[in-house]
């Protein structure tokens, strides 16, 4: 009996020091919120919470990438390397000066992951000599639905703090993130602002058939083989939608699940939309087309950026089609977002 209440209370404490936040690697808050049989895990951009902000929501793009993953570093030491969602492509401290940036944990994948679980991509993966099998409880949980009820969690938990201001909600997101950005948006009318980096308006599984296209226009494969492709994409986009092959693959369920359309959510939407993309960005190709339809439903709220010559992390592509890894644009793309928040807020 004993035993018994003692572990309860160790339940509960754990419970209440993981709501109440925990600096972690002196970079960032940790919250630790149930979730039925699962744990959100998310972070604040700060080691303080003493001033009242609104929450810039980052949803991070697709794969299980740690927030923190060890690497050898240049002291020679192995350290905790800070990668939070990708936010440390570009100067994160501009949002924290004015926001409280929150970024959530990928689904079943630990906060910090140490190098003896990391595979070259900065992935989580259960065992390092399967470098790109991933672990069933992520793979089961890696879904567009799971995600949005996640974020919506986390930011219910956050209203409830006296730290936080409740006249702007912003949620961002790139690619895969852009679409739980997008969804979060439709389902939270506490959202103000939305921010589209490197979306695909119709889902994911269509920018393979048009690359398959492109590529035998120009000759870097023939038709033959881009008919293959594209009936390969058509056989996988089949499966999942079928019952028996998804639920005989758990991988199905996210190509389902993030290969919906999104300008329809987009349209449905009143606030501020920023949408950024790369030209040289096969997925949001048909990001060009959306003022169209905003145009044809009489909307004004859809901002447009079109950066000329990157790809779809804002890398620069030369003449040639090489991407240049040295010549990387997200701060600058990022810069122009937080300007055009405090414009679209005046």
């Amino acid at each position: 009996m004993q035993k018994t209440i003692i572990a309860i209370l160790f339940i509960i404490s754990n419970l209440a020091f993981g709501q109440e936040g925990q600096i972690i690697e002196n970079k960032a808050i940790l919250f630790q919120l149930p979730h039925g049989e699962d744990t959100i895990e998310f972070i604040i951009v700060d080691t303080m919470l003493n001033e009242k902000k609104p929450i810039f929501l980052w949803c991070q793009g697709s794969l299980p990438q740690p927030l923190f993953g060890e690497i050898y570093g240049a002291n020679n030491e192995w350290s905790y390397y800070f990668q939070g969602g990708g936010i440390v492509n570009f100067n994160y401290r501009e949002i924290v000066e004015n926001y409280h940036l929150v970024v959530i944990s990928m689904p079943k994948t630990p906060v910090r992951v140490s190098r003896n679980n990391l595979n070259s991509q900065f992935q989580y993966v259960p065992d390092l000599t399967k470098p790109r099998t991933f672990s069933k409880a992520y793979i089961e949980s890696d879904y567009l639905e799971n995600y949005v009820k996640r974020g919506n969690k986390a930011l219910e938990f956050l209203k409830t703090k006296d730290w936080v201001s409740s006249g702007k909600l912003v949620v961002a997101g790139h690619s895969q993130g852009s679409k739980v950005a997008t969804k979060i948006a439709t389902t939270n009318p506490s959202v103000t602002h939305l921010g589209l980096f490197s979306p695909n308006p119709f889902g994911r599984v269509d920018q393979f058939i048009r690359q398959a296209r492109l590529d035998a226009q120009l000759g870097s494969i023939s038709w033959v083989k881009a008919d293959s492709i594209m009936e390969q994409q058509y056989d996988w986009f089949r499966k999942a939608h079928n019952h028996d092959t998804l639920k005989a693959d758990p991988r199905l369920k996210a190509w389902k699940s993030f290969s919906e359309p999104f300008y329809d959510d987009w349209l449905s939407l009143n606030i501020p939309i920023y949408l950024a993309y790369g030209t040289e960005d096969r997925a949001s190709d048909l990001c060009d087309i959306m003022p169209l339809f905003f145009i044809a439903e009489n909307k004004d709220n859809l901002t447009l950026k079109r950066y000329l010559h990157l790809e779809h992390n804002f890398f620069k592509v030369d003449e040639g089609g090489k991407v240049n890894y040295q010549n990387p644009h997200w701060t600058s793309v990022m810069t122009g977002f937080l300007d055009w928040l405090n414009q679209s807020s005046n």
